[in-house]
């Protein structure tokens, strides 16, 4: 009982023929945190019942038991660590669009730096943290 407690449960909302999200499912799953996908053709309804603005958006959505969102590749650490947090005024954490070398979208050991963003109920967003290499990851 006390490791299921421990361990973070995620729905994992995507798109069946999405690669880099199963990556990013293997990454999280590697890192503690267990995944229930869900294949959807169009996500975008998930996007808006979770008020995720267009800017913030990635290729999937994830969604913690206590409903807070996880939008694209976002790596587990961080994930975790906002979860031990209180944030009573987020909504959840975001890496918009599909930055290269972030968890899930590993190429041949390219890596482009990337923000993590802090959503905010208000639709606004604030970096949460800074990945300027790939063993911040």
């Amino acid at each position: 009982m006390s490791q299921q407690q421990s361990e973070p449960l995620l729905t994992v909302y995507k798109t069946s023929s999405c690669g880099c999200c199963k990556k990013w499912i293997s990454h999280i799953e590697q890192n503690g945190i267990t995944a229930i996908a869900k294949d959807y053709d169009d996500l975008s309804f998930i996007k808006n019942r979770y008020g995720i603005q267009p800017n913030h958006i990635s290729c999937h959505t994830a969604v913690s038991e206590n409903g807070y969102v996880f939008e694209g590749h976002i790596p587990a650490k961080y994930i975790r660590q906002f979860l031990a947090e209180s944030h009573p005024d987020a909504i959840g954490l975001s890496v918009p669009a599909m930055p290269l070398g972030s968890p899930g979208m590993e190429v041949e050991g390219r890596f482009m730096p990337y923000d993590i963003l802090l959503l905010h109920k208000d639709g606004s967003a604030s970096v949460y943290a800074h990945i300027s290499d790939a063993a911040m990851q």
